[in-house]
């Protein structure tokens, strides 16, 4: 079942056309990333999922419903973590996650929030004195108090150290199992290839491609190669007759097989043929970084966006707001 439906999106600031025609659907129960360069509308993007953007034109379908004709239930059924939040300095975990509660028609148990996360030690503690993980893990149960189907989470480790960033992922991976969509927007092309089962490459306010992060990186090499020593000679063409080789050389003892498809399975097979032992062996492929510069042209960047962003504001606000 389909929970998001983005078509032919379209959003202007003035002469800066921020997205130009995104389209991707992301089914129930996958983390679906979208990554991009900087500036590429990929935070104007997922604010509009929110409700926090009006569209120019094109279609936004939230678990069926729209978010800005359908505000007050999307809210409902949507939970944001956002690239930027603050928080009053003094605010206690526990505090945050009772106010952010009361805004919701059926609130999760915030106490099971704080176990999920790892937070129960801190369930005391005011914001200021969290460390940037912990921070990060409130965001996260802010997110989820209000029981949602779909979570956003924007640029989630940004700032974070490598550990905190792990344990971040495995939380991620816990969130989901629990039956919550994730949409997932990241500068981290390991964070990427690790936790999302789809990606979708946005440039230039524009959909590249999409696909799972093995056919992403397949698509943009299906080049790969073989590198080893051996322990006694060869013939060549025991390896240069083999369909999937493309090409062989030997660079100072080195044997270094160039091709495409099941490579490691065929040379591997062709030395076992031929009773010969591989020393030191090591295949090189492309990662998803090789896949974003194929699909962009650029690196991927690690800095925060700088596309306009949407002041965070609670579900209290906006009704306000509306009102």
């Amino acid at each position: 079942m389909t929970a998001l439906e983005v078509r032919h999106l379209h959003k202007r600031y003035g002469r800066h056309v921020a997205v130009e025609d995104v389209s991707f659907t992301v089914e129930e129960g996958e983390i679906f990333g979208i990554i991009g360069p900087n500036g590429a509308g990929k935070t104007t993007t997922v604010e509009s999922i929110a409700g926090l953007r009006t569209p120019d034109s094109g279609s936004i379908s939230v678990l069926g419903l729209d978010p800005i004709r359908d505000r007050a239930e999307v809210r409902e059924r949507l939970g944001v973590q956002l690239q930027e939040s603050g928080f009053p300095d003094a605010i206690r975990v526990s505090e945050a996650l009772e106010l952010y509660g009361s805004f919701y028609r059926n609130p999760a148990d915030w106490r099971e929030l704080v176990e999920l996360l790892g937070l129960t030690e801190k369930r005391d503690t005011r914001y200021q004195a969290l460390s940037g993980g912990q921070k990060q893990r409130l965001s996260i149960a802010l997110a989820l108090v209000g029981s949602p189907r779909v979570a956003i989470l924007d640029e989630l480790t940004t700032g974070l150290d490598p550990q905190a960033r792990r344990d971040t992922w495995s939380l991620i991976e816990r969130v989901r199992d629990t039956g919550v969509t994730i949409l997932l927007v990241t500068h981290f092309m390991d964070e990427a290839e690790r936790l999302c089962d789809r990606i979708a490459v946005i440039d230039g306010g524009r959909v590249a491609a999409v696909d799972t992060p093995e056919g992403l990186i397949a698509r943009s090499s299906p080049v790969r190669q073989v590198r080893f020593r051996l322990s006694q000679p060869l013939d060549q063409r025991v390896l240069t007759e083999l369909p999937d080789v493309i090409d062989v050389e030997i660079v100072k003892g080195r044997w270094l097989v160039t091709g495409r498809g099941q490579l490691l399975s065929s040379v591997a097979g062709a030395l076992a043929r031929a009773r010969v032992v591989a020393e030191d062996l090591r295949v090189d492929q492309h990662n998803l970084d090789d896949a974003f510069v194929a699909f962009t042209g650029r690196a991927p960047e690690s800095a925060a966006s700088p596309e306009p962003q949407a002041a965070p504001e609670s579900p209290e606000a906006s009704e306000r707001r509306d009102d």
